[in-house]
């Protein structure tokens, strides 16, 4: 299975390191160790030129995401909350996505997306949540049953590069699992469909 299933990790801050990239570490060894190949696009690539539709000229880096985005059977999206949403960091990085309108599988199709936000206080980790879970469903992707928000109020990391507390650890790991499980659905579904259609010709 391990050469069948790609998991990509995409989130964090420009910062190396930051609490977010470290919980969406977390959730990439859980998928790791359900067999996924993993990716992780964090840091220094996320910071790429504000998306314009009305261009299509890209930077090699952002032309190398979405070809990443594309390859991926899975996803995992993780923000930090600024201002109660999503960080215009992430945002920006998912309106690239709509460089695969005209993809064989668009957007977000037939991917299951895990979402987690981490933020000082339940408010915003919850709402940049949520927020990241209504632009996975507007790009046609199958957001995890659980999402996960992290709130660094309680000392989830202090100082350790590990999660100190073990339900947070337990439900990153879960995320994780979820995008493996569901991957592993739709690539049996699509195979199912395959033998039907060559039974039916």
């Amino acid at each position: 299975m391990t050469n069948r299933f790609t998991v990509l990790g995409i989130g964090g801050s420009p910062r190396a390191g930051s609490t977010s990239e470290r919980a969406l570490r977390i959730s990439l060894e859980a998928a790791e160790r359900r067999g996924a190949r993993t990716d992780l696009i964090t840091g220094p690539e996320l910071d790429l030129p504000l998306y314009d539709p009305r261009t299509p000229v890209r930077t090699p880096r952002a032309r190398h995401l979405v070809q990443r985005i594309a390859k991926a059977d899975g996803i995992i999206l993780a923000t930090p909350a600024y201002h109660g949403t999503v960080s215009g960091l992430v945002k920006n990085v998912l309106d690239y996505v709509e460089d695969l309108r005209d993809d064989p599988r668009p957007y977000f199709t037939g991917r299951a997306v895990g979402c987690l936000a981490v933020g000082q206080g339940w408010q915003g980790a919850v709402t940049a949540l949520a927020a990241l879970r209504t632009t996975t469903h507007a790009l046609r992707g199958w957001p995890t049953p659980l999402g996960v928000p992290v709130n660094t109020e309680t000392g989830v990391f202090r100082d350790t590069e590990r999660c100190s507390d073990p339900g947070t650890e337990v439900q990153l790991g879960i995320l994780g699992d979820q995008v493996v499980e569901f991957a592993q659905m739709y690539k049996a579904l699509e195979a199912a469909r395959l033998v039907g259609a060559a039974a039916a010709g």
